[in-house]
């Protein structure tokens, strides 16, 4: 679900189930965060939620201003505010849960760049909202009319230790997969790139509690970024650089809200975002933590690398919608420990219903300690897929769903094709010598479809595409 609201602007603001995001100063002014706040303080009241809102920014430069801003919108709406300033994202849905919150705040923009900010609501279970629960708090967005809620004004204080109660619930967490004395004994060197935000003081935290000898690039705290955030291949050269300078064993990168997690090997080699949640998930089911039936989680649009794993280690899959809040609903609904997205988002339940990087390090670096093997032999043991993503234009005179079933058609008619419709349309089928699958789906964002595919090598996945593509005709 998205909605571009004042659409006029370069950089509309958009609503959608990551809450508001837009660029400072245009799309997104003090008087967006107020206006949201009172949506996000009635969407609270409709549900009859009593507690403290908790209240975070994810380290950006000017995200003070804008929390405070918040901060005071929420106490002119009645709510008492526990500030825990600058904090991951995760760490937010950990201080709501601990503290018996009625929900919370972060002044966020993931991973876009600097001149973008924006809000993400949390729920009272700590966990971003379903989207049915967006579209209301969109509608009571659209409708509101500037007036004050009529309610006494709340207080604000601050609340420093967030990191440490969220570093503690992680090493108690990690506990029961794999002794933390194991982990400690082996002194892992870790180069972590924290992109100068918010992730900087729980990974210090976390990792030097692990015994691990840390390297820490870029953990000033001081909002700027030194590279555009989103922790891709291409913005992780220093990263990649530093692992071999160091000889360090793993080399981690947080976004700005620390809720995704990339890896990088001892050679360094990239290893990615995909394989994040595979590892994770190794780790809870090779040490029995992920139940006596386990049962994984992930989207539709995430490696069926997730499929192999839970295949040889006696566990299943359930796909999702695309989407944090999709994925925990039914996480959830199959009594799931551990599951997530593709994009670095592990989401330990254990933990907090939220994508978390500092439980997806400490599972990782649980997985080397108890394997005694390295990132790379660890990757190299899974078998290889090849992922290739694109978008499509709407043709003139077509609707987004019927481009998105004509892009589909010939794989969903092959006498093997297995279909899900839960998210636009997936198919797995067999291709280029192996397993394959295609994903099609409506951009949230722009009259356009996504189109994800994975074969066993790029020219597979590439040839799929055009497939879809030709049948779409794009």
């Amino acid at each position: 679900m998205s909605d571009p609201h004042n659409a006029s602007s370069p950089a509309p603001l958009m609503l959608s189930v990551s809450g508001c995001r837009g660029i400072v100063g245009d799309s997104l002014t003090d008087d967006t965060i107020r206006r949201y706040v009172r949506a996000f303080s009635g969407w609270l009241r409709e549900r009859s939620l009593e507690g403290p809102v908790v209240l975070a920014c994810d380290g950006r430069r000017g995200g003070d201003a804008l929390r405070a801003v918040a901060g005071d919108a929420l106490q002119d709406e009645g709510w008492d505010v526990i500030d825990i300033g600058v904090a991951t994202t995760p760490t937010v849905g950990v201080l709501v849960r601990s503290r018996g919150g009625a929900g919370g705040l972060t002044l966020t923009a993931s991973h876009n760049p600097a001149e973008w900010n924006g809000l993400k609501p949390i729920d009272a279970t700590g966990a971003a909202p379903h989207p049915e629960d967006v579209g209301r708090l969109i509608e009571l967005f659209h409708a509101d009319d500037g007036g004050a809620s009529g309610a006494p004004r709340g207080s604000i204080k601050t609340d420093p230790g967030a990191a440490s109660v969220h570093v503690g619930v992680v090493l108690e967490a990690i506990e029961r997969v794999c002794p933390l004395e194991t982990i400690r004994e082996r002194r892992f060197g870790v180069v972590v790139d924290s992109v100068n935000a918010s992730g900087a003081e729980g990974a210090r935290e976390l990792l030097e509690a692990l015994g691990c000898e840390l390297t820490h690039l870029h953990a000033t705290g001081s909002g700027v970024f030194p590279h555009t955030p989103e922790p891709t291949a291409d913005n992780l050269r220093e990263l990649t650089s530093e692992i071999t300078k160091a000889g360090a064993d793993i080399g981690f990168a947080q976004d700005p809200d620390a809720d995704r997690l990339a890896i990088i090997d001892a050679g360094g080699r990239y290893v990615g975002e995909e394989y994040t949640l595979v590892l994770a998930c190794r780790a809870m089911l090779e040490a029995g933590a992920a139940g006596d039936e386990p049962v994984l989680a992930a989207n539709l649009s995430t490696s069926r690398m997730i499929d192999d794993v839970a295949a040889s280690l006696g566990a299943r899959v359930e796909r999702s919608a695309v989407g944090e809040a999709n994925v925990v609903r039914t996480m959830r609904g199959h009594a799931c420990v551990i599951g997530g997205e593709g994009n670095g988002g592990v989401i330990w339940r254990d933990i907090v219903d939220i994508r978390d990087s500092l439980g997806s390090m400490a599972l990782v670096l649980a997985l080397m300690a108890r394997t005694g093997k390295g990132v790379a032999a660890l990757v190299d043991e899974q078998p290889a897929y090849a992922i290739a993503k694109r978008k499509a234009p709407l043709p003139e005179g077509m609707t987004v769903e019927e481009l998105v079933e004509v892009s589909t058609k010939p794989f969903a008619s092959r006498p093997d094709a297995r279909v899900s419709d839960i998210d636009g349309v997936r198919v797995d089928f067999e291709a280029d010598g192996g397993e394959a699958w295609i994903h099609v789906r409506p951009s949230n964002t722009e009259p356009i479809v996504r189109l994800i595919a994975e074969a066993p090598t790029s020219a597979g996945a590439d040839a799929i595409l055009d497939e879809a593509a030709g049948a779409g005709g794009s």
